[in-house]
């Protein structure tokens, strides 16, 4: 199959505060907290029958908390499985433990992709979710079980460095989070993400044989691997028109920016500019773009 470009999906239906049935023994519950980032919002999942796990359980929301007890209809949730912790998919995980009694699931507390450089400010900082402590860390690879359900780890940093899918065993689905989304690429910023580890986690899926990808935003992923070499294609494209700005003489990340997002809505373009900057990141460390120290926001950029 050839590297086309992903086809983005738009045509999504919510349905807040409502179990629906996406797969067999999986229920989506989804948040009513729709932004540019979040598309209509996020994606909860429930997965099992008499005792059940739920991935991602979303912000801090009532109405959402409401909807997730109506939807677990009285079932035992025995584990909490989180994929990263951003704050629209991990806090809620300590309301619902302290109701329930479940075990939260995780690849470990947020932490930055790099130390911040002298000066720098995270500016997904009010986004992160420090004070998430998992009860069990799942390597990649590890597996938690339930009653007819066991979910694999698949380390998958780029969006965050803690970034984890799982992999309901035995079905070829996959909950992708923010990794892989039908709706729109995910987003990588720096500190808190790293462009080099998000293209490896594509290799990663890609030497998997999934059939479906159940994501933390909108709706499913149909053909994972196509869409995945898609996604592969359209951040080479990206990094190609980046160092093609560079070599025109393009030498911050705002007039890139300009050039290149320039059909894009522009309340993405502080997060077009994140994107850059990391793909500026690993164009630095691979020696393709020169730098005054290390590669940061108010950089200048040169060709090497």
């Amino acid at each position: 199959m050839s590297d086309d470009l992903p086809k983005f999906e738009l045509a999504f239906q919510p349905a807040y505060g409502t179990a629906v049935d996406v797969a067999p023994g999986v229920q989506r519950v989804t948040v009513n907290n729709p932004s540019p980032f979040t598309f209509h919002g996020t994606n909860s999942y429930i997965v099992g029958d008499r005792s059940v796990c739920v991935i991602d359980p979303g912000p801090e929301d009532a109405a959402h908390f409401e909807g997730l007890l109506r939807a677990l209809d009285g079932r035992e949730v025995t584990h909490i499985a989180v994929s990263h912790t951003h704050k629209d998919h991990s806090p809620l995980a300590r309301r619902l433990r302290q109701a329930t009694g479940a075990l939260i699931v995780a690849e470990g507390p947020h932490r930055a992709a790099r130390p911040l450089h002298d000066g720098e400010t995270n500016p997904f900082a009010e986004s992160s979710d420090v004070d998430f402590v998992p009860d069990i860390v799942l390597a990649d690879g590890g597996t938690v079980e339930g009653d007819g359900w066991a979910l694999s780890g698949i380390a998958t940093p780029g969006h965050t460095a803690n970034h984890m899918a799982f992999g309901l065993e035995g079905t070829g689905i996959v909950f992708s989070a923010d990794h892989v989304m039908a709706w729109a690429t995910s987003i990588v910023a720096p500190p808190d993400g790293a462009m080099a580890d998000f293209m490896a986690s594509l290799e990663r899926l890609l030497q998997r044989d999934d059939r479906l990808y159940l994501p933390g935003h909108g709706g499913p992923v149909t053909s994972p691997a196509a869409f995945c070499r898609g996604l592969r294609t359209h951040r080479r494209m990206r990094e190609r028109a980046i160092l093609e700005r560079v070599k025109a003489g393009d030498r911050l990340i705002a007039d890139m920016v300009k050039v290149i997002y320039r059909e894009t809505d522009p309340r993405l373009h502080g997060a077009a500019a994140l994107s850059v900057l990391a793909h500026l990141e690993d164009l630095t460390e691979r020696g393709l773009v020169l730098t005054d120290g290390p590669a940061r926001l108010g950089g200048v950029y040169l060709p090497a």
